[in-house]
């Protein structure tokens, strides 16, 4: 279901949109398309920041195995 409704952009976005709107139907699906997007790398930076966090909460556990498993390694 679509919901309408009204936006204020400058003068330079539209113009800017109006550019780059060739294969879209209107500015309406550039937008949506494009809020999709942005939300959708939202999404990813926030589950990289969540991942990040993790790694850093057991940082010296993976570490310590880390430094364990090159103590397995034959000199050359």
């Amino acid at each position: 279901m679509k919901v309408k409704t009204s936006i204020t952009l400058s003068n330079e976005v539209m113009e800017t949109i109006d550019q780059y709107i060739g294969e879209y139907r209107s500015r309406s699906e550039f937008l949506e398309i494009a809020a999709r997007k942005y939300i959708a790398q939202l999404i990813r930076k926030e589950a990289e920041r969540r991942d990040l966090e993790i790694i850093n909460l057991n940082a010296d556990s993976l570490n310590a195995e880390a430094m364990d498993v090159l103590t397995y390694q034959l000199p050359i």
